[in-house]
């Protein structure tokens, strides 16, 4: 997206990304069938797909899981988050053919519906060792479907923003349902404990990226400020922000994204209407706040994107005093418009 209202559809980093995500899954359940193939000779054909294609959707989901703190952590990282959605469709392919597969194996055969029989062919629901874990997997891989659906654009924009969020943020009840199937198949098949350690390995990196990401995070919102007689939060001096870029300050508990450029003070919501990206860790690109995360673009004078797209963000009363920048707690309605303060 940008201010000529030129998508950012297949670009070529986009293409050069895609094909080698696409490289790397054929080479890894290549590598994978390969070498079970001659470590388990017992092991079916069939048997070797079902866990290549398994271990390699669970492999893409804790990678996902991790790209959101580690960009947190490090923007370095940012270039992964900008093409996530594209992992995320290519980890639901890898456990729709793995769930299709051990349908078929298990399921297909019998006089009952498959998929009735991953629910009713083992009824040990009360039991931790006889626990029929391939239902857990069936609806975690429902969860994943109504994700990959969703992951245009054009689902964003008519489900709003935060609908959106909220259903994508259901990643998480997936992934703990995943994660119990995958352990509840380790210990009732009796696998390798390599493969556990593998698992455990996964699930601790995933928890600790968060824990990190949450503290550095933390204090950001937790920041105090001084008011004067007219209410406005005393925030920093003007030399404090750099140049087209935006100081971050909590008021109200929401966080305000304060931008810097050509001589003005302007301050907007930080929350992005694309994916709650944040605007102030971005930069005013040919005069408009464009987001980090995906480029989405506002216009500082009234948060407004330009046409013909139609997103707008809220704006906040700002003034300039004795080098100092002040900005109201009480935002404005969402694309109202508000001079900038001048920096005499």
């Amino acid at each position: 997206m940008s201010h000529i209202y030129q998508a950012v559809g297949w670009n070529r980093q986009k293409k050069i990304y895609d094909a080698l995500l696409a490289l790397g899954v054929v080479l890894y359940i290549g590598a994978f069938i390969g070498l079970g193939a001659v470590l388990f000779p017992y092991a079916t054909a069939e048997t070797l797909m079902i866990r290549a294609f398994g271990s390699g959707a669970f492999i893409l989901l804790h990678v996902i899981l991790l790209i959101g703190p580690l960009a947190r952590i490090n923007t370095k990282f940012l270039p992964l988050l900008y093409n996530r959605r594209h992992l995320g469709v290519t980890m639901f392919v890898l456990a729709l053919v793995h769930g299709a597969l051990s349908l078929i194996q298990f399921h297909a055969f019998g006089d009952v519906n498959p998929i009735i029989s991953v629910f009713t062919s083992n009824g040990e629901y009360d039991s931790v060792t006889e626990f029929p874990f391939q239902s857990l997997g069936f609806l975690a891989l429902i969860i994943f479907f109504l994700m990959a659906a969703t992951s245009h654009d054009f689902w964003l924009a008519n489900l709003s923003a935060p609908v959106w969020k909220a259903l994508h943020m259901m990643v998480y009840v997936a992934y703990g349902l995943i994660s119990m199937h995958v352990f509840l198949g380790f210990f009732q098949t009796n696998v390798d404990s390599a493969y556990e350690f593998i698992f455990l390995i996964g699930f601790g990196l995933v928890v600790v990226a968060h824990i990190v990401a949450g503290r550095k995070e933390s204090p950001k919102d937790h920041e105090l400020y001084s008011y004067d007689d007219e209410g406005y939060a005393d925030i920093c001096f003007v030399d404090d922000i750099p140049e087209k870029c935006a100081h971050i300050a909590t008021l109200s508990g929401e966080r305000v994204a304060i931008f810097n450029f050509d001589g003005k003070i302007a301050a907007l919501s930080n929350v992005c209407q694309h994916q709650n990206g944040p605007l102030g860790e971005g930069k005013i690109v040919d005069g408009y706040v464009t987001c980090p995360w995906h480029g989405f673009q506002y216009k500082p004078e009234d948060g407004a994107s330009p046409e013909p797209f139609t997103e707008k963000i809220p704006t906040f009363k700002t003034k300039v005093v004795n080098g100092r920048v002040f900005v109201h707690p009480h935002p404005n309605k969402a694309g109202t418009p508000q001079a900038p303060s001048i920096i005499s």
